[in-house]
């Protein structure tokens, strides 16, 4: 294997997006309805499932279309801005307290930095979001600054191949020489393994946990200490 560098998915990759989803989620559910939002904690949340269903994770008003929604006597005579605020406080409040990577994370990142190999990111979603994530996630030093690759930054979305062979063009790589590392078989394995790259798919959980793309991955990992080994394995990296 001549690998050169390893593209990482960051959602259910890098740390548990469907566990902090949840978290934060009943968080801000909570915090609006102590701030006297008139309905129970299952309710709200089933509703709240429903807007982030219609209108994507990237929707910037998930609370205010929830009031929209609701009959007006679920929060009666205060000002709805006050239960949006709520609920938007209580979600950042959960990421800036509970958003970490997974135990094994930072250290295999720091592994592998010290070795030749780029270690990039190509992630779907809003710029600022996913930026924010790698902050917060506190790995951002273990990854070549040049080699982070957002969908919403560079106009291209996942699963076109597009996205992926943009990232290793601009380093001047050859697909052979890349991994991708992802959870999501339809969008992380089968465009890169169309190009050419090295595939390894993360089982560790999250909501495509039992989808199948068309495309069988390289590997299958469970943890990023497996992807190490297999590393060290076929790239002579040691820890």
């Amino acid at each position: 294997m001549n690998l050169k560098a390893i593209f990482f998915d960051i959602d259910d990759t890098f740390y548990s997006t469907s566990e902090f989803a949840k978290m934060a989620r009943l968080n801000s559910v909570n915090a609006m309805i102590e701030t006297g939002l008139k309905m129970s904690i299952s309710e709200c949340v089933e509703e709240l499932r429903e807007v982030i269903e219609e209108f994507g994770t990237n929707f910037g008003h998930h609370y205010d279309r929830l009031l929209l929604r609701i009959p007006k006597e679920k929060y009666g005579d205060i000002n709805p801005a006050v239960i949006v605020a709520a609920g938007v406080v209580a979600y950042h409040e959960t990421k800036y307290k509970n958003l970490k990577p997974y135990e094994e994370v930072p250290e295999v990142l720091r592994i592998l930095s010290s070795t030749d190999l780029v270690l990039g990111v190509i992630t779907a979603g809003l710029t600022h979001k996913q930026a924010e994530k790698l902050v917060r996630l506190k790995i951002l030093k273990y990854l070549t600054p040049n080699a982070i690759f957002i969908t919403d930054q560079i106009g291209i979305g996942k699963p076109n191949v597009k996205l992926y062979k943009n990232a290793y063009n601009s380093l001047g790589f050859k697909a052979e020489e890349c991994m991708y590392v992802g959870d999501n078989p339809i969008a992380d394995i089968d465009p890169p393994k169309t190009l050419g790259m090295i595939t390894a798919l993360n089982r560790r959980g999250g909501k495509y946990l039992d989808s199948k793309g068309k495309a069988e991955p390289d590997y299958v990992i469970h943890n990023m200490w497996e992807l190490l080994d297999i590393l060290k394995k076929y790239c002579g990296i040691r820890a």
